[in-house]
């Protein structure tokens, strides 16, 4: 500026005692944001913004799934064909307060088609009775393959959840379990009589028994915490609505999004959005139907 400024002003040196150094910086920094502004107009740049219909899709799921995060949502949309990023989600939820060792990943990577793991979790009842929740999972899928209620769990009665799991000489190579005393030796005949090998997890080591433990959390979390248990038929009923959606509908990030037996991903050709409850209303399916 100052050599174009000399060539055409002969007393330009006279501007230097009025104009700091500092000043020109700041005129420039100046002419460099409005140009820049110019530049970056609304319209002219940037993400498209959400149409209101999918914001408000969003906000409704995740009113209406109180537990729901935004991996979840957008994995719903996905099926819905509605492609959108997770932190795009986060930014339109409905903000609400929320209830308070390699050689075994090895294992389970390399076994994880032929192995189920079996575990029991604990439900009060409004009488203050415990009932015992048993669940076989393949890991594979994460899908449920068996479960039951007791008030009174023995080895025998354990056994014959795990013949029931198994019809028709379909047992896994693996079982993975826990060292409760409740796996006598009835339960240990029977499984060998199944030609299924035993993998037991370490004392005091509920991690190595990962995925069994991991779904039992949500469906404390998604569930029982929700309602008050009555007695075996009540609860053995809401595991069986529980377990249905969380075989048929519920979306796993370790399944990429899927759901333990896939679900298709429905693209806007088929129709318009509806929402389906399950679990009685403390879920919802999202799905396409045509008008």
């Amino acid at each position: 500026m100052w050599v174009v400024l000399a060539r055409r002003w002969q007393a330009w040196r006279y501007a230097l005692t009025i104009v700091q150094p500092s000043t020109v910086v700041r005129w420039h920094r100046e002419r460099f944001k409005r140009f820049w502004a110019r530049r970056t107009r609304a319209g002219c740049g940037g993400r498209p913004k959400l149409g209101r219909e999918l914001i408000g899709l969003i906000r409704k799921m995740s009113m209406a799934n109180v537990t729901w995060g935004a991996p979840r949502i957008r994995n719903e949309l996905a099926k819905l064909g509605i492609e959108i990023a997770v932190s795009t989600v986060a930014r339109y939820m409905v903000r609400q307060r929320k209830p308070s060792s390699p050689s075994w990943r090895a294992f389970l990577d390399n076994h994880v088609k032929d192995l189920v793991a079996i575990d029991f979790f604990t439900v009060p009842t409004a009488t203050f009775r415990v009932l015992f929740g048993f669940l076989v999972l393949a890991h594979d899928r994460r899908r449920v393959l068996h479960f039951n209620v007791t008030a009174n769990p023995s080895a025998e009665w354990t056994a014959r959840q795990v013949v029931q799991a198994f019809p028709e000489e379909r047992a896994p190579r693996f079982l993975l379990r826990d060292r409760d005393q409740i796996y006598g030796a009835r339960f240990r005949r029977v499984v060998e009589v199944l030609g299924v090998e035993q993998v037991v997890t370490a004392a005091r080591s509920p991690w190595q028994n990962a995925h069994a433990e991991r779904l039992i959390g949500p469906l404390r979390r998604e569930c029982l915490d929700h309602l008050v248990v009555l007695g075996e038929v009540h609860l053995l009923r809401i595991l069986a609505g529980y377990f249905d959606y969380y075989n048929r509908a519920r979306c796993h990030l370790s399944l990429a999004g899927d759901a333990p037996e896939a679900r298709l991903a429905q693209g806007p050709e088929l129709g318009t959005v509806v929402e389906l409850p399950e679990v009685g209303g403390l879920h919802h399916r999202y799905e396409r139907a045509a008008a």
